[in-house]
């Protein structure tokens, strides 16, 4: 017994005549007539009443009807359930990314994923900076976006993005272009910055920055979370430097000012890891 037969079977059923039904299965009415015989030669079982003028279901026939169509719908599914975990159709992908870009590229990066891949599973998380690699190596995670090229055994990285830094000020903060910045009053701002991480490109491009205007900067505030810092700044507890895409997150009583300074942003994930969803999604952000 095999799934044609019962699709065979379940389609005499429906049709209760073997010249249609055998026309509609695309096979010959001889050949239909040996499959039903050779069903119900294995279950042990007459499936249908015949003579010359009529075929209809016996009591067994009509019982395994209704038991079979369940039966067959449900395994269709599963096989289709499966045939997209295989294409990579369906799945969970777990994605870590800077809170900077949650509401710049991380949105237009999700609509195209859902659209192509609509029954995906997709987790956003933020990951510290300390625990990237390890999440990234260990599986808890399958993609990361940073602001670090990542040169681990194992892992691949790409350019995807490229911000600048912007200095943050309140809305009434003098500063309003980048011709009102001097060496003299940066000197004089108090500084809310991330939290400096060793090793960190970022946090050497920050570094850069400050050397660049000759600037030895008052930090008297460090935060992990850029929406923590914009709230600081907003309170009027400082000045901050950040992405600029922290401009799509709509913060009202806050100016952005652009700098000549850049941080580029890489995805990163695990080179050998082979996963259709993983490589799906990877074809999308890169292409």
């Amino acid at each position: 017994m095999d799934f044609q037969q019962i699709r065979y079977f379940l389609a005499l059923a429906q049709e209760l005549h073997f010249w249609n039904t055998a026309g509609k299965m695309n096979i010959t009415q001889s050949a239909l007539s040996r499959q039903i015989q050779s069903l119900e030669s294995e279950l042990g079982v007459l499936l249908f009443e015949r003579n010359k003028r009529n075929v209809k279901l016996t009591p067994a026939g009509k019982f395994l009807k209704d038991k079979w169509e369940v039966e067959l719908n449900e395994l269709e599914f599963i096989h289709q359930f499966a045939r997209q975990i295989h294409l990579g159709e369906r799945g969970t992908i777990r994605i870590a990314h800077p809170d900077s870009i949650s509401a710049s590229i991380i949105p237009d990066i999700m609509a195209n994923i859902s659209n192509a891949f609509p029954k995906l599973q997709i987790e956003l998380v933020q990951v510290l900076y300390e625990n990237q690699q390890e999440f990234l190596l260990n599986y808890k995670i399958d993609l990361i976006i940073t602001r670090d090229m990542n040169s681990a055994p194992g892992i691949r990285s790409e350019k995807i993005y490229t911000d600048n830094l912007s200095i943050v000020v309140p809305e009434n903060h003098p500063y309003r272009t980048i011709d009102d910045l001097s060496k003299e009053t940066l000197r004089q701002q108090k500084f809310i910055l991330p939290i400096k991480d060793e090793g960190s490109s970022y946090s050497d491009i920050i570094h850069q920055m400050f050397k660049a205007l000759e600037v030895v900067p008052d930090v008297y505030l460090h935060s992990e979370f850029g929406s923590t810092i914009i709230a600081l700044v907003r309170k009027g507890l400082g000045v901050a430097i950040l992405p600029d895409s922290y401009m799509y997150h709509e913060s009202p009583g806050l100016r952005f000012i652009k700098l000549p300074f850049k941080t580029d942003l890489y995805l990163n994930w695990r080179a050998e890891d082979h996963n259709p969803v993983l490589s799906n999604v990877l074809k999308l952000i890169l292409n």
